[in-house]
């Protein structure tokens, strides 16, 4: 009888040895694997919300501030660098990323198009830019009905394989829906593209032009010359 309940007691002690110790190892390796997918998608939404954030957000979603100049800089700095390397290099320039309003998207694409032709016809693009650098540059904020815009004025240094040259490009960049785009953009230098179709020693200050439809069809006509 004694040996009976004395078996009887290791079993149950066995029994409960083995619930015991089965507990507390599957916890944490449920646990583990909770945090781990926690963990995962919450990293995947964050890589999904930073490729559909824009590439030159504003600070502030509705409304542009001298916080902004920094940013509009950098926009501006790497659409010119961009912008010098399509019209000598053949390199391709993603004008979204910049752009927004179709006109002067349109207008952009001509305008490279035409360069880079200039410059195949005379076999000048055997001396490709290198990089570009930017003298003293200045921006300021000037207030609309429209939430405002910001000014740049950009001298720029065209550095080439051999040799190089200077220009200034004016830009208008406004906030759209929180993203900072660029509105206007012209390069005055003599005999330059802008300054053959746009015309010479213009004011830039219209952020809106490019969605005036008669003065875009009158420039349309323009750029047919070239």
């Amino acid at each position: 009888m004694m040996l009976f309940i004395a078996i009887g007691l290791v079993l149950a002690g066995c029994s409960q040895d083995q619930t015991n110790g089965n507990n507390p190892k599957e916890a944490p390796v449920v646990s583990g694997d909770r945090s781990a997918d926690r963990a995962l998608n919450a990293e995947v939404a964050r890589s999904t919300e930073q490729k559909l954030l824009p590439g030159y957000a504003a600070k502030n979603e509705d409304e542009l501030s001298d916080q902004d100049f920094e940013t509009a800089y950098e926009m501006c700095v790497r659409a010119l660098t961009d912008y010098y390397k399509a019209v000598w290099n053949g390199s391709d320039i993603e004008l979204d990323t910049f752009i927004e309003n179709d006109h002067l998207k349109q207008y952009t694409q001509q305008k490279i198009q035409s360069q880079y032709d200039v410059h195949i016809k005379h076999n000048l693009t055997d001396n490709p830019v290198q990089n570009i650098d930017i003298d003293a540059w200045e921006v300021e904020y000037r207030d609309d009905v429209d939430g405002g815009y910001l000014y740049l004025h950009l001298p720029v240094h065209i550095n080439m394989t051999v040799g190089g040259y200077g220009e200034v490009t004016e830009f208008l960049v406004r906030n759209v829906n929180g993203k900072l785009v660029i509105v206007d953009w012209y390069t005055g230098a003599k005999d330059s593209y802008d300054f053959m179709v746009r015309g010479e020693n213009l004011t830039i200050d219209d952020p809106d032009i490019w969605n005036d439809s008669e003065w875009v069809k009158k420039l349309d006509s323009m750029t047919d010359e070239f």
